[in-house]
């Protein structure tokens, strides 16, 4: 609805009316209701024009709120007949869950990247089509790119480009890669302040059914104990667990020469100077630390109490000089009840080699009964072992039973000895004197206790980013041959990550990400003989919520289809 002015020689006049297009496709306005003209409603409006105007411009709106109101309520007759069979090919179930995705996808301003390698490459496909697409599919059905395909082929809108295209757009995204994360990462301040004063890193690596390695995919050391050539990813994220940036390595080379050339990246590409790096042990070398060290820059590494010197590790496991992390009030470890659950912390000056660290040793006794319960099954498990003789030789699972079992060579008369297998109740007792204990290591000299921790805490989600990538969206195995596109498949992986973490940091903490994905999964549309769409989900709490953050509903129970292109402008923020 709008306002409309006509003016003659003598009078102006104001009417609301309504736009739409008629049978012949042509665009025009019907007259909905005629307010009258400016001498009538000088009288009742006035005293000036600007008076009347600003009346009927809320009388506008008013009528729009109306219709509005008129159309959601409306009733919708169809007619459907019993002894009528239905037509070849019609589609009648359509994918709707990717409209909540597109919302972050477009506030994140993909459309317009894509836009610029459009504009760079000059191909004639739509790759803004093509990238979408394949990240809805990662998340909502995770599977090849030919799948993929006809998975998007069920959205409500619907593909405009051929499956060839995909594999085409694949060399330039790859190609690409470094340029999509610097946008995106400039892009995502659109949707807030990123917490990016703290940055975490971790590796980890994805493998390949193939059997003969390459350039890049390489037999390395698997995290799932595959023997497939593997590919390597190094990734970080910020403190608010969403994705930063990733590079890939080969499957053959150390974690830690992984770190340096992506951080440059961040440094140079991302204007991050300032930042907290925080990482495992496996990433906090003294080279890293050093570098780490340099400009603004800080990091808080986890440090293994075993590595420690000889004099760090006896203070390390002393129970004395321990203090409450919450009040900082000295405490004996060896006078805690049984069923405390508190948290307690040491700290002494660190140099290990030429750098001046803080050493923070904290003691959870939580923790510390979990790992006993745990390492008391193992010991159970062991001693099976022993008394059916199954005891299999070079395992390599540091958490496995076997390594509570010790092996002597006995004889009676000096002749061959035979092997004898006995439970190590010294290796049992050397393994529970670190139950419960976790160290940190850092420059950060004055900074609270505290708040280290605190950070330090958080490197969980970066191992959750991990899991979602290679459990719900299927990353690997990976199945492409040709180096640059084995890069895209990785960056449509990221991206979905992106895309999906924004999604879930809006909406209430109180839901797993098993419940949205599954619920994304089946947020389906009925298409009604081409009058509009029922949806076939149920309705629930977290529908709600994700239409609240996403600004549309689709759960009426009939949708028109001018509704429905209405509800796809919104996802678009259009």
């Amino acid at each position: 609805m709008k306002l409309t002015i006509s003016k003659s020689k003598n009078s102006e006049s104001f009417y609301i009316t309504k736009g739409y297009i008629n049978d012949k496709g042509v665009s025009t306005s019907t007259v909905i209701r005629k307010l009258g003209t400016l001498q009538e409603l000088l009288k009742e409006h006035g005293p000036t024009r600007d008076d009347v105007l600003a009346w009927a411009r809320e009388e506008a709106k008013l009528e729009t709120e109306k219709y509005k109101e008129e159309q959601q309520s409306r009733t919708v007759q169809i007619t459907f007949h019993a002894d009528r069979q239905l037509d070849y090919e019609q589609q009648v179930l359509h994918r709707g869950g990717y409209l909540f995705l597109q919302s972050v996808y477009y506030s994140l301003s993909l459309d317009k990247t894509c836009r610029k390698l459009r504009n760079k490459y000059k191909f004639q496909y739509d790759i803004n089509a093509i990238l979408s697409d394949m990240i809805f599919a990662r998340i909502l059905e995770p599977s090849s790119k030919r799948s993929s395909f006809k998975a998007a082929s069920e959205f409500l809108e619907k593909p405009t480009y051929e499956l060839h295209d995909i594999y085409r757009a694949l060399d330039v995204l790859g190609n690409e890669c470094d340029f999509i994360q610097s946008e995106v990462y400039k892009n995502s301040h659109l949707l807030g302040k990123r917490n990016d004063r703290i940055l975490f890193y971790d590796c980890t690596n994805y493998y390949f059914e193939i059997e003969q390695e390459d350039n890049v995919r390489k037999y390395g050391k698997s995290k799932e104990h595959r023997p497939n050539p593997i590919i390597q990813m190094g990734m970080f994220m910020d403190g608010d667990g969403i994705p930063l940036a990733f590079s890939l390595f080969p499957g053959n080379a150390s974690e830690q020469t992984s770190l340096k050339p992506l951080e440059e990246k961040v440094l140079s590409e991302f204007g991050c100077q300032k930042f907290i790096y925080c990482s495992d042990a496996g990433l906090g070398s003294e080279k890293i630390r050093n570098y780490n060290h340099l400009g603004e820059r800080a990091f808080i590494v986890t440090q293994s109490i075993k590595k420690l010197r000889a004099e760090d590790k006896e203070w390390a496991l002393s129970k004395k000089g321990f203090k409450r992390v919450s009040d900082d009030t000295p405490i004996d470890l060896s006078d805690l009840p049984d069923d405390d659950t508190g948290l307690y912390y040491k700290e002494e000056p660190y140099t290990p080699q030429t750098l001046h660290q803080r050493l923070i040793v904290t003691y959870s006794p939580k923790f510390a009964r979990y790992q006993k319960t745990v390492r008391d099954a193992q010991v159970e498990r062991a001693q099976k072992l022993i008394d059916s003789g199954s005891i299999k030789r070079n395992r390599k699972n540091p958490n496995d039973p076997a390594r509570f079992i010790g092996r002597i060579a006995i004889t009676d008369s000096g002749e061959t000895a035979q092997i004898h297998s006995y439970l190590d109740t010294d290796k049992v007792e050397q393994e529970s004197l670190y139950d419960g204990l976790y160290a940190v290591s850092t420059d950060l000299l004055d900074d609270p206790v505290r708040d280290i921790l605190n950070v330090s805490e958080g490197r969980w989600e970066i191992e959750e980013c991990f899991r979602i990538m290679k459990t719900d969206f299927e990353a690997r195995p990976v199945f492409l041959q040709n180096s640059i596109r084995i890069k895209a498949h990785f960056l449509t992986c990221f991206l979905a990550l992106i895309v999906y973490r924004y999604l879930e940091k809006s909406i209430d903490d109180r839901y797993t990400c098993d419940d949205i994905l599954s619920t994304l999964k089946k947020m389906n549309f009925a298409g009604i003989k081409e009058q509009g769409f029922i949806p076939t989900y149920k309705r629930t709490k977290l529908t709600d919520n994700l239409h609240e953050v996403c600004g549309f509903r689709t759960d009426y129970e009939f949708i028109t289809k001018s509704q429905m292109k209405t509800i796809q402008k919104k996802s678009k923020g259009k």
